[in-house]
């Protein structure tokens, strides 16, 4: 009976309570208890086992194994996705720690890339233009770094998974490792043949060569044809090359594999074999002692001849080499290995160089703008000797170059050189039949080319 009275009492004074209070709040109050009662009032889901769980029922006394969920901070992420990789550019004035500065890594990042082995060095040598990208964790801390090398490798930096996997033995979680990634790379064969109206660089673009590849082309050929003088309307070529694809997607040409070229009625063949170099299909070094030309050139405004008019002297004189006209500072290599044996300048023959090869020649190159070499240096073919200019008694920018042997001036396109030597013996079968397989692609490709005209 207390317990009633003393109900409605407390319920008497909650009622008081409510009529003491604003009208808006005794609206809002009223509201609420109608929206609560409707909850209570609806109907609950009815429970129904799943169909993809089977009802397990326990018999007392048995123990039954139970499957505990791991909570370390690996496991709490399983199935989260992870960070992205973000790439940055490298702009001019870069350093390493600038680009980590602005990807939100530390300087203590920079550090342990740097140390990461002998192949992260490649880092430091960073131009305009290449891209690096970045891996955080789920912290935001540094994880990984790419830097694409080339088509087909990248340079990776990562955690030393086995470090962090015994961080509780001591091991140092910060310590990075580099390695190279390769892709596989698909090799295709493409040809390219053409037949020189104007120029030997017009006639190879039309092929479809590119810059590199006519360079090649020219070198591969550098010690039997002397590329300014002596090519001729009509002079053919033929050539077989890599192509090299990732995945079905060009990504680049490799190596000329062989070629062929006619020049004035003289065929000349060159097959690559797996040592790199390129021999004759007999097997002979397509190597020799000396080059046609000491130049990448392009234009010739003199040819060997026993006489000429001076431009400069204004009067006929013998003219005993070979003018190479080009740009100012392009690089005149030696013709041949040899001793310099004077590095001078005067009021004739400007910055010049002289070379002894052995006993039996002398190449002389005149009217450098610069020397790179000095009296007593050993040269190699294709060093670098001086710089191309117009010092001395010249006309205008080009290298003079003269040709001797026994100390008689001979014409360098057409002196008779030393034999090149032929394959080691223990690889003369094996190139065979390289050279036979690249031979029947040549004569695949003339037949085609043929069809095709």
């Amino acid at each position: 009976m207390r317990k009633e009275m003393a109900k409605k009492i407390d319920t008497s004074k909650a009622v008081n309570l409510i009529k003491k209070l604003p009208k808006q709040h005794r609206t809002s109050l009223a509201i609420a208890s109608m929206f609560l009662g409707a909850l209570i009032l609806l109907p609950s889901e009815p429970v129904e086992a799943s169909r993809h769980q089977e009802a397990l029922s326990l018999d007392a006394g048995i123990r039954y194994p139970v499957a505990l969920q791991l909570t370390s901070s690996s496991d709490v992420f399983i199935g989260e996705e992870e960070s992205p990789w973000q790439t940055y550019k490298v702009r001019s004035g870069d350093t390493l720690a600038k680009i980590f500065k602005r990807a939100g890594f530390t300087a203590r990042d920079v550090y342990n890339v740097t140390n990461a082995g002998e192949l992260a060095k490649t880092l430091v040598t960073l131009l305009p233009g290449d891209e690096l990208s970045f891996k955080a964790d789920r912290e935001g801390r540094f994880s990984e770094l790419k830097y694409a090398l080339s088509a087909t490798e990248t340079l990776l930096v990562h955690r030393d998974t086995s470090h962090v996997a015994n961080e509780h033995t001591g091991g140092n979680s910060d310590e990075l490792v580099a390695e190279i990634e390769k892709r596989t790379v698909d090799i295709r064969y493409n040809f390219a043949q053409g037949e020189i109206t104007s120029s030997f660089w017009n006639a190879a673009r039309d092929a479809g060569m590119s810059n590199n590849q006519i360079m090649n082309l020219a070198g591969i050929f550098g010690w039997d044809i002397d590329f300014a003088l002596e090519i001729r309307a009509g002079d053919t070529f033929n050539v077989v090359f890599e192509e090299q694809y990732i995945d079905g997607e060009f990504v680049g040409y490799g190596d000329i594999v062989a070629a062929e070229f006619t020049n004035q009625g003289e065929q000349f063949s060159a097959i690559l074999h797996e040592d790199g170099r390129y021999y004759t299909p007999e097997g002979r070094s397509m190597r020799k002692s000396f080059l046609r030309a000491p130049i990448n050139f392009r234009y010739v405004s003199s040819n060997f001849s026993k006489a000429r008019f001076h431009p400069v002297q204004k009067r006929w004189k013998a003219h005993r080499g070979t003018d190479y006209v080009a740009k100012v500072g392009t690089p005149v290599m030696a013709a041949g290995d040899g001793k310099v044996v004077k590095s001078a300048y005067d009021k004739y023959n400007g910055h010049h160089v002289f070379i002894k090869h052995g006993e039996k020649y002398t190449t002389k190159y005149l009217h450098f703008r610069k020397r790179a070499v000095k009296v007593g240096d050993t040269v190699k073919q294709g060093q670098t000797v001086g710089y191309l200019g117009s010092t001395g008694l010249a006309s205008g920018p080009h290298v003079h170059y003269e040709f001797l042997v026994d100390g008689v001036h001979r014409n360098p396109r057409t002196v008779q050189l030393p034999k090149a030597l032929p394959i080691a013996k223990e690889e003369k079968a094996r190139f065979m039949e390289i050279a036979s397989v690249r031979q029947q692609q040549l004569d695949n490709n003339k037949r085609i080319m043929l069809a095709m005209r």
